[in-house]
């Protein structure tokens, strides 16, 4: 069975998104994703903002490092990364990750129905390197601390108290996903060495406790998993990705996203998108740059979002700086590339709540500089 029919409905609260579907494939494992024509067919020439998009797409800057957002007061933060879009009335806010240490934390964007702004505002401050994270049912903000014993912060996408969230363990934490079926929330570590987590609240939609879990398996690339308990969340003395015998090692935990009983994340060291089938207790890849004939499309793997048709997203960190897109049919090809900026990385893609807007940021820019990124819109004709 191709990805796409597993889709429809499978929605995370009212906010970002019913995205994503599986590319499970029965009861074999499906061959990972090779190079094809993409859905939109090909990149056209940069346009002024030196992005090359499809035919029909076309780009505009939201917001610039340092700089006011047009029509509010609020300067936009430095090296913005992870990000997501919560419903906002008849509109829309999306949030955006700060990768600077110390003050990193997060701020928001708000757009009324037609997509003008009408607001800025910061969300959470004081913590350190907030890298990705991932939103919840109830429309918070989970912002991830991407240094040795970080924390994870859940935020309010329309301002007010943060609040820090010990339970879910204290490591290089990246991205997180909600998964409403099995009340887990699913997060990646980025270290060479690092593993693969699930967080079980004691209450779902209360993140001020549960149990730490970390995913065991024996096998290289696919095969079955079990979850065990962390017996150590704050990871002292003992790192969790030591804890637990028998945990299975991944090189660099990066973005993650969940839908349909399927949780994919990337890992940034070898290059891969791994697909976890939760129903049926397995995992595999969806996509190796290593096993890919000829060119790979896609390297610097770095977070990924999904929309209903069951397309994925992933972000490149490097790479020739391209949103490429992965089908149901298991085809990868670049969506866009950004020119001009070899020296940033592209994060936080997530779409607008009616599918029809992609947002994400150029970290460093043309500049280089945390203080030079860029957060960008593109409108078009994605895909239902």
């Amino acid at each position: 069975m191709e990805r796409r029919g597993f889709l429809r409905g499978a929605v995370i609260g009212t906010s970002a998104a019913a995205f994503g579907g599986s590319l499970w494939h029965g009861a074999a494992f499906a061959a990972p994703a090779q190079p094809g024509a993409g859905p939109y067919g090909a990149l056209g020439p940069a346009d002024a903002n030196g992005i090359q998009l499809p035919a029909g797409f076309t780009s505009r800057v939201i917001a610039r490092s340092g700089q006011t957002v047009a029509g509010t007061s609020y300067a936009w933060h430095s090296a913005p990364d992870g990000g997501a879009c919560f419903v906002d009335g008849t509109g829309w806010i999306y949030v955006s990750n700060s990768e600077v240490n110390p003050s990193g934390g997060a701020s928001a964007v708000r757009f009324d129905s037609a997509g003008t702004i009408t607001g800025a505002y910061r969300i959470l401050s004081g913590t350190r390197q907030n890298c990705a994270g991932g939103a919840t049912p109830w429309n918070t903000w989970l912002s991830c601390e991407e240094v040795s014993l970080g924390y994870v912060y859940e935020s309010n996408p329309w301002g007010g108290t943060a609040h820090r969230r010990d339970a879910m363990g204290r490591f290089k934490h990246e991205a997180a996903a909600a998964d409403p079926v099995r009340k887990a929330i699913y997060l990646t570590e980025d270290e060479t060495n690092g593993c693969f987590y699930r967080f079980l609240p004691t209450t779902w939609g209360n993140l001020s406790s549960g149990t730490l879990q970390v995913l065991k398996a024996s096998t290289a690339t696919s095969g079955s998993f079990t979850w065990q308990n962390v017996p150590d969340p704050d990871g002292s003395p003992t790192v969790t990705r030591d804890q637990v015998s028998g945990a299975k090692r991944f090189n660099g935990g990066e973005g993650c996203y969940y839908a349909n009983d399927t949780v994919w994340f990337t890992t940034k060291g070898d290059n891969r998108v791994w697909q976890v089938n939760l129903a049926a207790g397995t995992y595999e890849l969806a996509y190796d740059d290593s096993l890919v004939s000829g060119g790979a499309p896609l390297t610097g793997v770095d977070n990924v979002t999904g929309t209903p048709s069951g397309d994925l997203y992933v972000a490149e960190d490097g790479g020739n700086m391209e949103i490429c897109v992965i089908t149901p049919d298991d085809v990868v090809a670049p969506f866009l590339r950004i020119n001009g900026q070899s020296g940033s990385e592209i994060t936080g893609p997530a779409f607008s709540p009616d599918g029809r807007r992609l947002y994400f940021s150029s970290q460093r820019g043309t500049s280089g500089s945390s203080s030079g990124g860029i957060t960008y819109e593109v409108t078009g004709p994605f895909r239902a």
